[in-house]
């Protein structure tokens, strides 16, 4: 959830007069949070966890699903806990936060307080997961479930929202989905509108099809109106926008609809904030494999299995100039990436990082950069910034253009949270007690608690592996763009390779292991999903045996560390394929239902079965061994 304000939203023909005055009060801002707090350190480690759900309506005598979009109704009930906490009302924290997200059928869950560094912080997220989705059901009607599926199969098929509206609305202008998907705070439908009028088309998303053995070849969708001519848009589909052999999307919401699962840490002081986020933005794409869990797209069987590209091409705001498609002339940049993609440039000074691995073109705004410098901003962190800000703020509210600098980060936010990369790094809030904090951005939500939880811990137990080993994860950024391309693919994590660095050791610590040679340090390989995550004879050591080497250094319990190990080992099998990806379940599940025709269609009747497995599945209702194991979830 980025950035909400009261106000009144300028649409794009207004909003881009301002965004200069945005970028500069944004540099201002940043720069008086940098310098107020780039020397504080912070004794431990907090984090925390974000669930994103979406809230289905079952009719279980007809067998159908739709999403409800009484979201806000629910969220007000969720919400009452901490607005009474805040107001005095109640002494105890809430033991959830909730927010809304930018699908009216969507909410979002975190820990009502951050987690600590103890290994008892770490047993804990699982419980208060599933309290959380507890509470999330307590809120809806009888008929209403909090699933964590990444997307809703069917959304953007006729009829599949309650209550029912028509694809005919002015701010997204799509043929699939209406307007009242879209979350009702002005922010949300002026965002959808002012990407489509920036980049002067509607957004383009194809996701190619699963080409099952009654699927057409080539594949021309049938379900897109093809002569619709109700908006200037419309005829984009016919025009080229819809590719052959690809499930057409045209809406932010098909992206920005997805649910994610996400993980907050606060560092110790920036320079530990700068590290992390470099570390684990090779870490990236691995995870996003390996948490792949959405092969359906808008009723048919997609041949990827996440979600990313759907979500980037769904927020690309870039104009053909800045695309590369025509000289430029009224823009500033050619940009190659959309907002939402990942990282363009590493950000830490520590002493294992190299020039060579920032190998990617970085653009950036010289002014922004030269002021960043002039004001004693280091060079790395003057770049990452001065990237961000060649992006225009997409939001503007008129009542909120002019602020107290000082005491305002707005305008930083305004474009900060509009720049959704894999990593994010976070200043803090002006006039907070809130450190430096950095996030990572790429898992994909899972079917049950017991799934979310084991990821959410693996990812805080690997930050831990970094820091007190020192390991060393660098590979050159193209490398990581690569491993982006292809995380994407169909089963991936049994079928591919991916780049990663030989030797995360650093110079002295391999000149003390046999075998090591110190001049293959920077040296990076192809490796197996299961060589990255339970490592390879004489070769890397493995993700999981790192972090049990780590955890046999530390005083932890025996029941503790049975808890941990089950959440590793829930990794370590799906890394082997032992243990199919959410993805890769939810795909057979489609394939083996009795109403599936082999033809890519996923219809009204097995969505309803799917959604109902999954509940199951979250409920502990269901327990498919072939995706969970023998754990108990």
């Amino acid at each position: 959830m980025g950035l909400l304000s009261l106000g009144t939203p300028l649409p794009w023909s207004e909003a881009k007069e301002f965004a200069d005055h945005v970028r500069k009060h944004g540099i201002e801002q940043f720069l008086n949070i940098y310098h107020h707090q780039k020397n504080v350190q912070k004794q431990c480690l907090l984090w925390g966890d974000e669930i994103e759900y979406i809230v289905v309506k079952f009719n279980d005598k007809e067998k159908t699903t739709k999403l409800s979009l009484r979201a806000f109704d629910i969220l007000e009930i969720l919400e009452k806990p901490e607005h009474d906490w805040l107001e005095g009302i109640t002494k105890d924290a809430p033991d959830a936060l909730w927010r809304p997200e930018y699908g009216r059928y969507m909410i979002e869950g975190t820990p009502g307080e951050p987690y600590g560094a103890t290994f008892r912080d770490l047993v804990g997220v699982e419980p208060n997961m599933k309290l959380r989705r507890k509470m999330a059901h307590a809120a809806m009607n009888p008929d209403e479930y909090a699933v964590t599926l990444v997307n809703y199969p069917r959304l953007g098929c006729p009829h599949e929202l309650d209550p029912d509206h028509e694809p005919n609305g002015k701010a997204c202008q799509s043929m699939f989905v209406p307007d009242e998907i879209i979350n009702p705070h002005a922010r949300f439908p002026t965002l959808t509108a002012n990407i489509r009028r920036r980049r002067g088309s509607k957004v383009q998303i194809n996701m190619p099809i699963y080409h099952d053995i009654n699927t057409p070849k080539p594949f021309i969708d049938p379900t897109i109106s093809w002569d619709r001519n109700l908006f200037d848009h419309d005829k984009e589909a016919k025009n080229g926008a819809a590719l052959p052999d690809h499930i057409y999307m045209d809406a932010m919401a098909f992206g920005m609809g997805c649910c994610c699962l996400q993980i907050t840490f606060q560092a110790c002081n920036i320079d530990e904030g700068r590290r992390l986020y470099d570390q684990l933005a090779p870490v990236a794409p691995i995870m996003m494999a390996l948490s792949a869990n959405s092969p359906i797209y808008r009723g048919y069987l997609a041949d990827v299995d996440a979600r990313w590209n759907v979500i980037s091409s769904s927020v690309d705001d870039r104009t053909p100039e800045e695309r590369g498609l025509k000289p430029l002339a009224n823009d500033r940049f050619v940009i190659n990436k959309s907002r939402y993609d990942s990282i363009d440039s590493y950000l830490s000074n520590d002493a294992t990082y190299k020039a060579k691995y920032d190998d990617i073109d970085l653009v950036y705004d010289q002014a922004i950069y030269d002021r960043l410098r002039e004001d004693g901003v280091d060079d790395k962190l003057a770049k990452h910034v001065a990237h961000l800000f060649i992006r225009d703020p997409l939001v503007i509210f008129k009542e909120l253009l002019d602020l107290d600098d000082k005491n305002s980060s707005d305008h930083f936010e305004n474009l900060q949270s509009t720049n959704w990369q894999t990593m994010r790094f976070k200043p803090p809030p002006p006039n907070s007690s809130i450190g430096w904090r950095v996030e990572f951005r790429s898992m994909e939500v899972q079917l049950s608690d017991f799934e979310n939880a084991a990821y959410s811990v693996f990812i805080v137990l690997l930050t831990r592996v970094i820091l007190s080993f020192g390991l060393n994860f660098y590979i050159p950024l193209s490398k990581v763009d690569a491993n982006m391309k292809t995380a994407h693919k169909r089963d991936a994590v049994l079928n591919e390779k991916f780049y990663f660095r030989k030797n995360v050791f650093t110079a002295s610590q391999s000149s003390s292991r046999p075998g090591t040679p110190v001049e293959d340090d920077d040296e990076y390989e192809l490796m197996t999903m299961n060589e990255i995550v339970n490592g390879k004879d004489n070769g890397f050591p493995g993700f999981v045996p790192l972090i049990h080497s780590y955890l046999n250094s530390t005083n932890i319990d025996i029941e503790t560390r049975c808890k941990l190990s089950s959440y590793l080992s829930l990794i370590s099998k799906r890394a082997s394929g032992e243990l199919l990806t959410g993805a890769a379940y939810i795909r057979q599940f489609v394939m083996n239902h009795p109403a599936y025709k082999k033809d890519s269609v996923v219809s009204s009747e097995i969505t309803y079965d799917l959604v109902k497995r999954a509940d199951q599945i979250a409920k502990g209702e269901y327990h498919p061994t072939e995706l969970l194991g023998n754990f108990t979830a």
